[in-house]
């Protein structure tokens, strides 16, 4: 039974960097801060070879964001302007409570935007109101704040622990 999606993971170059990020400014929460080296069990799980790394879990509501730094292997670095187009990974989404305020807010502390956010004018009405942004990594980030919780997506509407009779 699969229960959801439990959390998201992003390789940065600095792991301080983007974990100060991500409390201080995204408002998560760090649960946990581990590190390895010389693990032949962990190797064999992410299928590669000598690998050392830290790493930070980050909680917020029910979802969780698992930020990495290797030191082994030395990974490629990413395009900070990647193509959200591209296949693999495009983005994760946070679900705001006031999308104008947020974005505002972000906008001084190291989030890139391509535009602010659509008027309500402009979604027509919809349940909906969304923009990209980009982290201090370059990685995507959408602010998603739901207008209409009868949205069969909404929070509201999402068991916090899927249980065998749902």
């Amino acid at each position: 039974m699969i229960r959801g999606i439990h959390h998201v993971a992003i390789c940065t170059p600095d792991l301080d960097r983007l974990t100060a990020f991500y409390t201080d400014v995204m408002g998560f929460e760090q649960v946990m801060a581990t590190s390895w080296r010389d693990r032949p069990l962990v190797d064999r799980m992410i299928g590669l070879t000598d690998s050392a790394a830290r790493q930070v879990m980050l909680r917020a509501g029910n979802a969780h964001l698992e930020l990495f730094q290797y030191e082994s292997p030395v990974g490629s670095v990413a395009d900070p302007d990647r193509n959200p187009a591209s296949q693999g990974y495009t983005h994760f989404c946070i679900d705001v409570v006031d999308i104008d305020a947020e974005y505002a807010r972000l906008s001084v502390n190291g989030m890139s935007f391509h535009s602010p956010p659509p008027t309500r004018e402009e979604m027509s009405g919809g349940p909906i109101r969304a923009i990209y942004a980009r982290d201090p990594d370059g990685n995507i980030v959408e602010l998603q704040e739901i207008l209409d919780p009868a949205v069969p997506f909404a929070l509201e509407n999402a068991p916090m622990i899927a249980t065998p009779d749902q």
